[in-house]
């Protein structure tokens, strides 16, 4: 392209120039506001109005369950065995009949002792009309004194053989009837370690097999002991007081994330903290009529601590922390002017924290729209009940 006369190029920079002007002018008009409408206001935040409500206040602490009753079925002689009575995890009866040994020397030996009984009982029938006469004779001086004595020493001597036979002979039958292994208690009965034809001892290492009792069940729990503390204090000071006359009502999650349908009892509390893990035990009962809980299932279970009457809880979403790790809020006082609350809060109950001082019931306390707020700011507080889908 040829270049402009020189009588032509002030006429194209003086249009460039004004093309120049015309767009700053149109940048700087676009950021205005537009005509007729009103300057911004206070930014308009979500809160929560607290309340003061009655709370049940609980704990969630792990455990496991256990039998209520474990019996252990060893022999009390030894032997070989002869059957097995029972089907593995059945439920068996106390007394009902499990295994049975071999009771054939057993049985000898009664049947040896009841013959050693009746011959000591003979030579008492023996003996007795003897010392009679010799005891008639000394009154009238007819024979010696020394020989009436022996007659009756010989009288006692076979009394006593009497009663040695008769011990014998009861302790023949009770080892006979050990033959017979039965069940030490009603429950549910596990797999059996022997089989017809084993040899067993008596008082063996190895049990037989093992009944165990499941309903009702343990569930045996650990709570710190800081936790426990904290809530002895908390009673002593009135902040809380007992869920209810009874025992503390427990409800348990199982492994698998659901609500066991039946409700147990705390029974107790261990008075002993645990030096290694620096807890406390305790142990609730439940009815287990199903036996849905067996023995060793890892469980959690929600204890009732007590009750408190004036409880505070402020959403976890309004809630943030400092850069000292301090808890704060952000509430809207007078004159819709924006506060920052440091906080002591206690437990999560539920998507609130509980609060233990720092807000009180009727603060505002800001959920949506914490960014738009700063402290000493004005906003415009909007009810989160009052928003659709809130």
């Amino acid at each position: 392209m040829p270049p402009l006369p020189a009588s032509r190029r002030p006429i194209v920079f003086t249009a460039l120039a004004a093309a120049l002007s015309a767009a700053l002018l149109a940048g700087c008009n676009s950021s205005a506001a537009p005509a007729g409408m009103p300057p911004a206001g206070p930014a308009e935040v979500g809160v929560v109005t607290l309340q003061a409500k009655p709370l049940t206040l609980t704990s969630e602490l792990p455990g496991r369950t256990a039998s209520t009753v474990v019996a252990e079925v060893r022999p009390q002689v030894g032997g070989i065995v002869r059957e097995r009575l029972f089907t593995e995890g059945a439920e068996v009866k106390a007394g009902q009949l499990l295994y049975r040994i071999d009771p054939a020397t057993y049985q000898a030996t009664v049947d040896s002792a009841r013959a050693a009984l009746a011959k000591a009982q003979a030579n008492v029938e023996t003996q007795r009309p003897k010392a009679a006469r010799y005891k008639e004779l000394a009154e009238i001086k007819a024979v010696a004194q020394q020989d009436t004595d022996d007659a009756l020493a010989a009288l006692r001597q076979a009394e006593a053989d009497v009663a040695s036979a008769r011990a014998a002979l009861d302790s023949a039958a009770i080892n006979l009837a050990y033959t017979r292994v039965t069940a030490p208690v009603s429950g549910r009965i596990g797999k059996s370690s022997v089989t017809p034809g084993a040899l067993v001892t008596a008082g063996q290492a190895a049990a037989l097999a093992t009944v165990q009792q499941l309903d009702p069940i343990y569930v045996d729990l650990t709570q710190s002991s800081a936790d426990a503390l904290r809530l002895k204090r908390a009673f002593e000071a009135g902040q809380i007081r007992q869920a209810g006359r009874n025992q503390a009502a427990v409800t348990l999650i199982l492994e698998d994330g659901s609500r066991y349908g039946r409700e147990g009892r705390l029974q107790f509390t261990d008075i002993t903290v645990n030096e290694g893990t620096g807890t406390v035990a305790l142990r609730a009962v439940f009815p287990n009529p199903k036996g849905d809980l067996l023995p060793g299932m890892y469980v959690r279970a929600l204890l009732e601590e007590g009750v408190t009457d004036k409880a505070v809880l402020v959403p976890q979403r309004g809630v943030s922390r400092n850069v000292k790790g301090e808890a704060t809020a952000l509430v809207v006082g007078a004159g819709n002017k924006v506060e920052q609350r440091v906080l002591n809060v206690g437990r999560p109950v539920g998507d609130s924290w509980l609060v233990n001082a720092g807000l009180a019931a009727g603060d505002k306390v800001i959920v949506e729209g914490s960014q738009k707020a700063r402290p000493d700011a004005v906003v415009t507080p909007v009810s989160v009940d009052a928003k659709p889908g809130a």
